[in-house]
């Protein structure tokens, strides 16, 4: 088929320890999903239901990616969250199936515009311009769920420039991975190739040129974003 330019490449991750990439088709993120990072939001926790958006798949970044600071904020921020990758056709299912239909997780970077997030909080309008940001879903390498195990105890970090900025639990959230997946399965037909961004915990803050973030989860590949002029 002829096109009338070069379509874009096809974003992936990489899996450790395998050669085959991840083909990566959307992005959901989960909000909200620790009560303590809702708390320093100004926000309550609604159990009845998680709360969500998207970014695109073409604003992946790989891990150790350079990016200029982008245009049209002075209020960039990290949040760090564990990152579940879709292995399975899932639609209408339960928690318990769900967790069955996980690939994979890797460590993720939601990057936000928080003073456009602020704005559009204030006017009711929907927060694609803060979210859906080029270079905004970092991610690291993928390790398959079996090798993984299951979410829990294991800890999650955020360094800037070598320092902590947030650490948390992976079971300190509101919504278990197998949760979340089942609810977005209510709403989509989740397929192998899609994400999804498990929440972040307290402790968000603004970055600048010049820093680097890292990333960690106990017993996965970490993730790198270093910020540079724009």
């Amino acid at each position: 088929m002829d096109m009338l330019f070069p379509a874009r490449p096809q974003p992936a991750l990489s899996v450790s320890d395998e050669i085959a990439l991840y083909p990566v088709a959307r992005i959901f993120c989960i909000g909200r999903n620790y009560a303590a990072h809702a708390a320093e939001m100004g926000n309550e926790v609604d159990r009845a239901r998680p709360f969500f958006f998207t970014k695109s798949c073409h604003h992946l970044a790989q891990t150790g990616a350079i990016l200029p600071y982008p245009q049209g904020t002075a209020d960039y921020h990290h949040e760090v969250e564990l990152v579940a990758a879709i292995g399975a056709e899932l639609r209408d299912t339960d928690p318990e199936a769900a967790m069955a239909g996980v690939f994979g997780y890797a460590v993720g970077l939601d990057m936000t515009r928080r003073d456009l997030q602020a704005r559009a909080k204030e006017k009711r309008h929907p927060w694609d311009a803060a979210k859906d940001v080029e270079g905004s879903a970092a991610i690291g390498p993928l390790t398959r769920a079996e090798a993984f195990g299951a979410p829990g105890p294991q800890e999650i970090v955020l360094d800037v420039n070598g320092e902590t900025r947030q650490r948390g639990r992976l079971d300190d959230m509101v919504w278990s991975v197998g949760e979340c997946v089942a609810f977005l399965s209510t709403l989509y037909t989740l397929m192998p190739g899609d994400l999804v961004m498990t929440g972040t915990p307290a402790g968000v803050g603004a970055v600048v040129a010049g820093d680097v973030l890292t990333g960690s989860v106990e017993g996965l590949a970490s993730v790198q974003l270093t910020l540079s002029e724009a």
